[in-house]
Order: C-alpha cells, then sequence, then structure tokens
C-alpha cells in the first residue's frame, strides 16, 4: 500500500495532493481545490507571486480606469521586459547564487507574472526571503514564499515553446519567457565562469595551504624530534656524569678506608707472644752487629771433610 502511494503521489491518480501545485508550485483553485497543497518548510525555489506586470497588463489596467497607454513595440516591450529580469535577479544574487530565473506570461489569475528564482542551495533561498519579504516592487507588496519547483521540465508548457499552444495565454502550465543571449550570458555565463574561477583559486589555495600545513607539521616533528633526541643526549650526559661521580667518590672511600686500616694497623697494640718474639728478633739482631764490630764475627762452620773421603769420627 505504501508503495503505491509513493508511486501516485504528485499524479493525476493521486486523490489526496494537488498534481498541479506539486508540478508548477500554484493552482487554478486556489484555496479551494479539493486536493491538499502541501508548502515546503524549505526549499530551494523562491515564488514571487504575480510580480511582473507585462504592457499587456499595464494596458488593460489604464483602458478599466479609463485612461490610454500607448502601445508599445517589440524591441520597447524587450527592453521592458529584461529591464524587470535583470533588475530582480542582480537583487536577489546578493543573498545566494541564482542557478535559475523564470517569468510567467500567462494571463491567468495563479499564473500571470509569477517569478521563480531557483538558488544554489536552500540557505541561499532563506537569506533571499527574509530579506524580501514585506517589500514593495513598483508600489505592489510582494508576495514571498516557497515553491516545491525545483525541476521546471514538467512545468513549462511544451508547446507553447514550439509556439504549438492551442490553450492560449490561459494555459495551466507555464509559458515561460526567454531572454536574450546577450543577457543570459552576462547574467549566467559569465557568473559561472567567475564562481568557477574562484572554486579553483580556492582550491589551489586550499592545497597550497594543506602543502604549507604538511610541511609546517614535519618542521613541527622534526623540531619535536630534534628535540627528544637532545633530551635524551643531555640524559645520558647527565647520566655518565653522575655515575662517574659516583664511581669517584667510590675511589675516595675506598682509599679512605685503606688509609685507616694502615694507619690502625701501626697503632695496633702487640700480643704477649709476639712482643717476646720481636724481642729476640731485636736481641739477636744487636749481638751480630757487636760481634761484626769487635772484629770476631759469628761462630766459623767445622771444616768440611776432602772430596771422596768420609770424615772420621774419634
Amino acid at each position: 500500500m505504501a508503495e503505491h502511494l509513493a508511486s501516485i503521489f504528485g499524479t493525476e491518480k493521486d486523490r489526496v495532493n494537488c498534481p498541479f501545485y506539486f508540478k508548477i508550485g500554484a493552482c487554478r483553485h486556489g484555496e479551494r481545490c479539493s486536493r491538499m497543497h502541501n508548502k515546503p518548510l524549505f526549499s530551494q525555489t523562491l515564488l514571487l507571486e504575480n510580480m511582473y506586470l507585462s504592457p499587456e497588463q499595464i494596458g488593460a489596467a489604464a483602458a478599466a480606469a479609463g485612461k490610454e497607454f500607448p502601445k508599445l513595440s517589440d524591441e520597447a516591450e524587450k527592453y521592458h521586459f529584461e529591464d524587470f529580469y535583470e533588475d530582480v535577479f542582480e537583487e536577489l544574487a546578493k543573498y545566494g547564487e541564482v542557478e535559475e530565473m523564470h517569468i510567467c506570461e500567462n494571463l491567468s489569475d495563479h499564473l500571470a507574472g509569477n517569478a521563480y528564482v531557483k538558488f544554489r542551495d536552500e540557505e541561499g533561498a532563506q537569506a533571499a526571503l527574509n530579506a524580501v519579504k514585506g517589500r514593495h516592487y513598483a508600489g505592489r507588496l510582494l508576495k514571498v514564499e516557497y515553491s516545491p519547483v525545483t525541476e521546471f521540465r514538467e512545468a513549462r508548457c511544451r508547446p507553447y515553446e514550439k509556439k504549438l499552444c492551442d490553450r492560449g495565454d490561459y494555459c495551466n502550465f507555464m509559458h515561460i519567457r526567454r531572454i536574450s543571449d546577450d543577457l543570459f550570458r552576462r547574467l549566467y555565463r559569465d557568473r559561472r565562469r567567475r564562481r568557477d574561477r574562484d572554486d579553483r583559486d580556492y582550491d589551489r589555495d586550499y592545497e597550497r595551504s594543506r602543502y604549507d600545513r604538511r610541511d609546517r607539521d614535519r618542521h613541527h616533528r622534526d623540531r619535536d624530534r630534534y628535540r627528544e633526541r637532545g633530551y635524551d643526549r643531555d640524559r645520558r650526559d647527565r647520566d655518565r656524569d653522575r655515575d662517574r661521580g659516583r664511581d669517584r667518590d667510590r675511589g675516595d672511600r675506598y682509599r679512605e678506608r685503606g688509609y685507616d686500616r694502615d694507619r690502625e694497623r701501626d697503632h695496633e697494640p702487640l700480643s704477649g707472644d709476639k712482643r717476646s718474639r720481636d724481642a729476640r728478633d731485636i736481641g739477636s739482631e744487636n749481638r751480630t752487629a757487636d760481634m761484626r764490630r769487635d772484629g770476631a764475627g759469628p761462630p766459623s762452620q767445622p771444616p768440611s771433610a776432602p772430596a771422596g773421603l768420609d770424615p772420621v769420627i774419634r
């Protein structure tokens, strides 16, 4: 069921939603229509209802007021339309990039003089809606709202483009008036070229900034790495100096301990046995020295027997 309703949404088979409002953004029945008009809350397209007054409409209004309006030539009528088109386009382009702008030539009340302006994004359409709402143009209050139309292929009258529409100016589809190639090139093509050029410049600047940022990051990484290396080198040097100082202190302590042991040994009191042994050694040395001084010398050894003879013991 849901797939069926989705397939017929906005078509003639849809008995709930108005297909004309969905395609054109306007309905000849207006608020009296038996079907629902779903007005969008956001859209890329703005509808300025009955904004453009054609020379025919101005002449009809003058005739109804009992005044005469001179008939304009084709050249003057073309100038009148393009002057209006350029004026509105330049004003709305201040709030966002305009992709399409169409003016209806229909004479029916729901399409006469409607201006459809499609922006590149919804933000531009919203900014233009807030700026234009409540303003006047040519002495008339502007009525602007979001339109559900984003593709004008289904909204335009194709027979009218071929000059074959048999319904005339009261057709229920858009009779869009074309602008000259010179105005189109000045408003759209040149702007798109400038936009493309600006986009290229932006992309180029972005790439440059990215490369610069990459180089800056590489420089920062190298700097941090060098700092870490220097910090590690300084730390190793400090550790080495600390170890050297520790070894030097340890050697000094060892030398001091050895000196203290030698000094303690020199001043250590002698025991009894050791004292008597040292005394005997000293006495023997003194007697030997006295005998050598007197010429007697130490007692000699008995003569040894000649070689080959055994000593005779008597």
